[in-house]
């Protein structure tokens, strides 16, 4: 089948708003298609030139992409800006600069295998020469989809829940059983191959291939978290990175909440989990980790740390204490994203796994059992001490790390708490904060395991300055001691489909940082403007403000007072931003008391 066909059907789906009909018409184009064409184009329609599941990415960023298609072209890069402007994307600047060809040359089969030789491809020179002989041989309408799919997002209104949908559509399938499926190999092409032949119960989970995380909802207030259920399990939010560790045959992989491998960034983790039996997967956190208590102080806050006395003990200050902790996240992100980690660095900014769940043990997925079943199996896997009430501990001590008495103990049991009343949360969130930790994560001991989805089982308490997971849209050069480098960024929420700029903010992160997304910004520049630049929206921010007003500068409708960089969230995808919609909740609640 040609790649012509993929991508008028594309085009077909970008034509519709209604759901219905998307799927529709994915699920008619599924169906005319061999079963090894159906995999590939159902891999393409999510977005990506690979299943999810593999490792493989084709490191072509939008620089490259930019000036292949100027080459091809026969434009200068600066020429394309105006397409840019009036299409906001490079598919479709393609679509609309590239020559047109007498024919499709192109069939599915050939673009997957062109990216599988880009992906092999070492270097840029190598890369661009192999993209330039796929797009050449691509008509305006094929380089269009084809540079999207690069790109790793279609833009036709179709997520991969919908192409799920298609699938059950097309071969008569039940929708949850693909569903768990596609979860559990993570490939959408051999869940269709296995739903066309009514094979989807024969689906195990494939290991090294990251499940989605389950996700929090934030509350305001213990009443308003113990309005959702009676009972609550409770543990510290720490200030660190999601990670969920995968372990079999002595190897152990840690992948981060985009998916991401991350196991490089901390070697001394992987011989701590190996040793555990075949077949589990863990979720928990990765924190800078402090087994004495001392830490540099990386911001303001408290610094009451619990006593291990016991239970009624009363708090003490950190002067030398030996009681572990987590330090902020700021210390955490010295490690991120190195490939090398030299045993100086593990000694300085050593880690711990903190882990709260189990969602694979034996082979066996867990993810349909309670969480306080989980917990046992978990407290048993890793000989965690039981949680005891809230009430009884005062809020003012933490259970005992498992291991923490050894002078390097990177894989603990992350303590759990009981509370059943709004003034045993309260008790808790106060010693959290004294602990230094960011709050509480409040959870239903009922709720089963629902990856990807944010309810009201697992919800999060922080009571801090307002803050908003944004995307960084453009970058500008600084002034000052900051001239020459990108320092200035603005930054948008999602409204539907859509990024809205909502703000702009410079203050914040170190010298060290502005100079390391400098680089990174510069290979990334979609638009030049001078001495500002678009750039592709993949870098998310965490930033804070004093409050929020409505205003016609932004297309959002609404810019921040005040606002400043908090961190920079290299575990976040774009698309897990804040919405327009949490924004209005946000002015809403500020300017009606």
């Amino acid at each position: 089948m040609t790649m012509l066909r993929f991508a008028q059907t594309c085009e077909a789906i970008a034509a519709t708003t209604k759901k219905l009909e998307k799927t529709a018409i994915v699920a008619d184009y599924l169906r005319s298609l061999s079963p090894s064409e159906a995999a590939e184009a159902a891999i393409f329609l999510s977005g990506r030139p690979f299943a999810a599941y593999r490792e493989t990415t084709l490191q072509v960023g939008g620089s490259l992409l930019w000036k292949t298609i100027a080459e091809l072209s026969g434009k200068p890069e600066q020429g394309l800006t105006a397409s840019y402007r009036r299409h906001g994307d490079s598919g479709s600047v393609a679509a609309e600069v590239l020559p047109e060809k007498p024919q499709s040359l192109l069939s599915l089969v050939s673009v997957q295998q062109s990216f599988e030789q880009i992906a092999s491809a070492r270097g840029p020179a190598a890369k661009g020469h192999l993209l330039r002989e796929l797009l050449h041989q691509a008509t305006p309408l094929e380089a269009k989809y084809i540079v999207k799919i690069i790109s790793g997002d279609l833009r036709i209104g179709l997520k991969e829940s919908l192409v799920e949908e298609a699938i059950a559509k097309a071969f008569d399938a039940q929708l949850d059983d693909v569903k768990r499926a596609n979860m559990l190999l993570g490939d959408i092409g051999e869940t269709l191959v296995l739903a066309l032949a009514g094979r989807l119960a024969e689906a195990k989970i494939r290991l090294f291939n990251a499940i989605d995380f389950m996700l929090a909802s934030p509350v305001e207030s213990a009443q308003e978290a113990l309005s959702y259920f009676e009972n609550a399990a409770v543990e510290d939010k720490y200030d660190g990175i999601r990670a969920q560790a995968h372990i079999s045959k002595g190897e152990a992989h840690l992948y981060s909440r985009t998916r991401d491998e991350i196991t490089e960034s901390f070697p001394e983790l992987p011989p701590a989990l190996a040793g555990l039996p075949d077949g589990t997967i863990l979720d928990g956190e990765i924190v800078a980790w402090s087994p004495h208590g001392a830490g540099i102080p990386t911001r303001e806050e408290p610094t009451v740390e619990r006593n291990p006395g016991g239970p009624d003990a009363a708090p003490v200050t950190n002067s030398g204490s030996a009681t572990p902790r987590a330090l902020p996240f700021s210390t955490l992100q010295q490690r991120l994203g190195r490939k090398k980690v030299s045993e100086k660095m593990m000694r300085e900014i050593p880690v711990a796994y903190l882990v709260f769940d189990i969602l694979c043990a034996d082979g066996d997925l867990l993810l349909d059992l309670p969480l306080r079943e989980r917990a046992q199996i978990l407290d048993k896997l890793l000989a965690a001490p039981r949680a005891q009430p809230a009430i009884q501990a005062h809020a003012q001590s933490q259970f005992a790390f498992q291991g923490e008495e050894r002078s390097c103990a990177p894989v603990l049991r992350a303590p759990v708490s009981a509370a059943h009343s709004p003034d045993d949360i309260e008790a808790l969130f106060t010693a959290a904060r004294a602990r230094g930790n960011e709050g509480l994560m409040i959870k239903d001991p009922e709720s089963r395991y629902t990856p990807g989805r944010r309810g009201k089982s697992w919800l999060k308490l922080k009571r801090e300055l307002a803050t908003l997971d944004v995307v960084v849209t453009a970058v500008e050069y600084g002034h000052g001691k900051r001239i020459g480098v990108l320092s200035d960024y603005t930054f948008a929420v999602w409204n539907g489909d859509r990024l809205e700029n909502i703000g702009k903010a410079y203050s914040g992160l170190t010298d060290a940082e502005i100079a390391e997304m400098t680089e990174w910004f510069l290979e990334h520049v979609v638009r030049d403007e001078g001495l500002r630049l678009q750039v592709e929206p993949k870098i998310v921010l965490e930033v804070a403000f004093n409050n929020m007003m409505e205003s016609t500068r932004h297309e959002s409708g609404y810019s921040l007072r005040f606002p400043r960089i908090v961190r920079l969230r290299p575990d976040k995808l774009p698309e897990d931003a804040d919405t327009i919609e949490t924004v209005r909740k946000i002015y809403e609640r500020q300017h009606t008391g």
